[in-house]
């Protein structure tokens, strides 16, 4: 039989812990799972003050225009990039605001929790564009295009999926043969977030199929190169003005110097963007999923069935609690995923974990949010019926539920 009173003990010591604001997580060891504090410093609290503020000032009111119209939100990006959240993490020197990954997390869960389109915008500028400039790319690299990013002079994008390569990325179809100083690049990308308005992609193609992902390369491509055009805009159920587009390459000239890293790079270049890109959109599920909890408050407290407000029926307070708890778990497994970035650690599995969980927390949210409307949130009278549509792709971008399952079970098994 377990000991119950060391049970005992261990539950009255995190229950201290809690209060002196630690939270207890299974990492590497017992006591590293006691030492974790989330509380935030004083630059992290300004972030999340100074981006709330501008995000219901400025996003909000227009989210529901941008999700009609499918416009791409320049003005929320030119506005953004005057705050400097389009380079959040990129080094001063390269012009952005150095800030940490924690940070980041807060701003973009703040930013989609008005508007999910120029969320997913900012966090594939900040994340899949700029990371891995900065992480693979070479000096010349970082100053030719770092700054134009950071700066949001540019829009960046990320060129992965094809039309039959989503979850298998090994298995892309496009390809790269060197040609003297160049490569010679053919094939189609597809559902690429920000092309419409991107001028600098980072784009991916293989050198030799036979060899599978050791034979994928990535390359910097700009709008202008020859042979480069940006194709069909999709119509999307959610994160409609999020300028998503296909690409397609019909003999395009890449520069050799335009390749990331070395030839048969590329795959792990990809990987190991999507670790640090998944809590982006973690972010982006907690925000959505948060605002779906405050429009569902807002809207129980005003709505009056039986002479009374909804919010005084113990189911709809059932529906509300459930999404309090787990939209507090799902922040706080994002939390622990950055900060074990910030302080250099293994952060695979966690980055997996805050995706998935955040991204199924934010669909759930959702659909409550939808059912405490009522017949109301089933109309685009309020905005439940959008944060519905917009949650349901944070389980499928930057890798599906079923892939990040994948991830926390081999990191798990070893």
């Amino acid at each position: 039989m377990a000991d119950l009173g060391l049970q005992n003990k261990v539950v009255v010591g995190e229950l201290a812990l809690r209060k002196s604001g630690k939270a207890s997580f299974a990492t590497t060891s017992f006591k590293e799972a006691y030492e974790m504090d989330f509380n935030l410093n004083e630059d992290q609290l300004m972030i999340q003050e100074m981006v709330h503020k501008f995000a219901e000032k400025e996003l909000a009111p227009r989210a529901a225009h941008y999700d009609k119209t499918m416009e791409f939100p320049w003005e929320n990006v030119k506005k953004l990039a005057g705050l400097n959240l389009m380079g959040i993490t990129v080094p001063p020197e390269y012009g952005g605001a150095g800030l940490d990954s924690l940070s980041y997390c807060i701003a973009i869960e703040e930013i989609s929790r008005a508007c999910a389109s120029t969320g997913v915008i900012t966090a594939v500028q900040n994340s899949l564009a700029e990371f891995p400039l900065y992480k693979f790319g070479n000096e010349d690299h970082k100053k030719k295009y770092l700054p134009l990013l950071a700066s949001g002079e540019k829009i960046g994008a990320y060129a992965l999926t094809e039309p039959n390569s989503g979850s298998d990325a090994a298995g892309m179809e496009t390809t790269a043969v060197a040609h003297e100083d160049h490569y010679i690049l053919n094939g189609v990308k597809t559902f690429i977030t920000n092309s419409i308005a991107a001028e600098i992609f980072l784009l991916y193609a293989t050198v030799n199929k036979s060899l599978g992902h050791k034979g994928i390369c990535c390359f910097i491509i700009e709008k202008n190169f020859p042979g480069f055009k940006v194709g069909k805009k999709e119509e999307m159920m959610g994160v409609r003005a999020s300028g998503t587009c296909q690409l397609i390459l019909e003999n395009c000239r890449v520069p050799k110097e335009n390749i990331l890293g070395a030839e048969g790079d590329g795959f792990k270049i990809a990987m190991t963007t999507l670790d640090v890109g998944r809590m982006g959109i973690a972010a982006q599920a907690v925000g959505i999923a948060q605002a779906c909890m405050d429009q569902s408050i807002k809207y129980a407290k005003e709505r009056k069935q039986f002479n009374q407000p909804i919010s005084s029926f113990q189911l709809v307070q059932a529906m509300l609690v459930e999404m309090a708890v787990k939209i507090d778990a799902a922040r706080l497994l994002l939390y622990r995923a950055a900060k074990l970035r910030d302080e250099g650690a293994k952060f695979v599995k966690e980055s997996s974990m805050a995706k998935w969980f955040s991204s199924e927390t934010a669909m759930e949210c959702a659909i409550k949010a939808v059912q405490i409307h009522g017949g109301y949130g089933y109309t685009t009278e309020y905005p439940v019926e959008r944060l519905m549509r917009d949650a349901k792709v944070t389980q499928i971008y930057e890798g599906t539920s079923e892939i990040q399952k994948l991830v926390i079970a081999r990191n798990l098994l070893g």
